[in-house]
């Protein structure tokens, strides 16, 4: 029983230590017992997760049953740190809005937080791992507003171009799917929709030209004057290319 109490007490001193040392470390990190249980949490990973204080995380959150974690499918990886090895996690994207809604964390104006997050073993004297500790390098923080003004930005240079969904979600610093999922939330539409929306604006402009015929107007807007194109017009518009040419006069 004393050699018990004595261990329990060397590994609270060891976490005292641990912590000190860990706070005036300049990147966010946390430490975790075996069983997945956050023990130490420095201020640096407090603010940029944004979670509202220690006592709301430390005890009570766990790695192993984070949800986001789950869902981005990490879960065995992050488990290997158990046998003694070094994890590294790139790109690693985590909602805000699923950290409001699972975790403590304060309501910001964030969609994404992006992260390389590197986890290593905490070995005793013995080598046996006692702790793991996970150290955070934040890429970005996507508030969604710049990144998809970037994206429509480009969709607006390159109108007569086909579209290029791979080129505009780059141009966004986003991956196609995030960019999508971020775009349609923001916008309301896809970001096709709004290429060939902002596309038929321009051939509306051009229609109004008198001195181009309806195909000559299409063929200044990079499109063929076929039927397809005529009908994507009309339902868009709710009128032929030919009677939104008679109604603007």
């Amino acid at each position: 029983m004393k050699g018990q109490v004595e261990g329990a007490q060397r590994g609270f001193e060891k976490l005292e230590l641990l912590a000190r040392v860990f706070e005036c470390f300049p990147y966010p990190i946390q430490i975790f017992s075996l069983d997945g249980t956050a023990r130490i949490i420095n201020k640096a990973a407090l603010d940029m997760i944004g979670i509202k204080s220690v006592e709301s995380h430390v005890g009570k959150y766990n790695v192993f049953k984070d949800p986001i974690v789950h869902k981005l499918g990490v879960m065995d990886q992050v488990r290997q740190v158990l046998t003694g090895e070094t994890v590294y996690l790139t790109d690693f994207n985590a909602p805000y809005q699923d950290m409001i809604r699972h975790f403590n964390v304060v309501d910001r104006d964030i969609e994404t937080i992006n992260a390389d997050i590197t986890c290593f073993p905490l070995v005793n004297a013995d080598g046996t791992v006692e702790y793991f500790a996970a150290v955070f390098i934040f890429k970005k923080i996507y508030r969604g507003r710049e990144e998809i003004q970037r994206g429509k930005q480009y969709i607006e240079s390159h109108w007569q171009e086909p579209f290029n969904l791979s080129k505009t979600a780059k141009a966004a610093c986003l991956s196609k799917a995030h960019f999508t999922k971020l775009f349609k939330k923001h916008t309301g539409v896809t970001p096709h929709e709004y290429y060939i929306n902002h596309k038929i604006s321009k051939l509306k402009e051009k229609l109004l030209d008198t001195n181009l015929s309806v195909a000559e107007a299409f063929a200044a807007c990079n499109m063929n004057y076929n039927g397809h194109s005529a009908r994507l017009f009309k339902e868009k518009v709710g009128v032929t290319p030919s009677q939104y040419r008679k109604m603007s006069k």
